[in-house]
């Protein structure tokens, strides 16, 4: 079964939380943080699952960050990465770990570090700002996303149904820049 909600504002509290975590954790290792995914696109439903990526200069200080990101309980998921993009997955829910004596309960999310240049990364900005500055068709995706979980039977199901709708947006922002 996949959940879809409405839009709700905590989302964007909870990123901007995560987001401060891994700041001040990665500090110098990374050029900016970036909230993706539907939960980033006000006023759009969404799974209730942040999609987060860590923008860095090039792979070769990837090795840091990845100890960097295993001290706050994240772990490399290498079998769901790829080139340009890395997976991180949360070794329990209090993910990302803080040195503060009261334990947080976190949104899931999932973390993905991509090095600036990455073409997921450039997608995953393109989609979100397109819709971010076109109601109609962010309304739209909505609705299809809202048939979708409740017409299909399977995760990968869902996915797919969503990718004509993705790449046609896509291919019109892309083709423009």
């Amino acid at each position: 079964m996949i959940e879809i909600q409405e839009y709700n504002d905590c989302w964007e509290v909870c990123y901007n939380l995560i987001e401060q975590i891994l700041q001040d954790n990665l500090k110098k290792d990374i050029l900016r943080i970036e909230h993706v995914g539907s939960t980033s696109v006000k006023g759009l439903c969404a799974k209730p699952i942040l999609d987060i990526d860590v923008v860095i200069e090039n792979i070769a200080i990837f090795p840091e960050v990845v100890a960097v990101l295993g001290a706050i309980g994240y772990f490399h998921q290498e079998e769901w990465s790829f080139e340009g993009r890395e997976a991180f997955g949360r070794r329990d829910d209090l993910v990302p770990w803080t040195a503060d004596k009261h334990k947080q309960i976190w949104m899931e999310h999932h973390l993905y570090v991509c090095t600036k240049d990455s073409e997921e990364l450039t997608r995953h900005l393109a989609f979100r700002d397109y819709l971010r500055s076109n109601e109609k068709e962010a309304d739209e995706y909505g609705k299809l996303k809202l048939y979708l979980a409740r017409t299909s039977k399977t995760r990968q199901a869902y996915t797919a149904g969503k990718n004509e709708f993705v790449s046609s947006i896509l291919k019109k922002v892309l083709r423009s820049k």
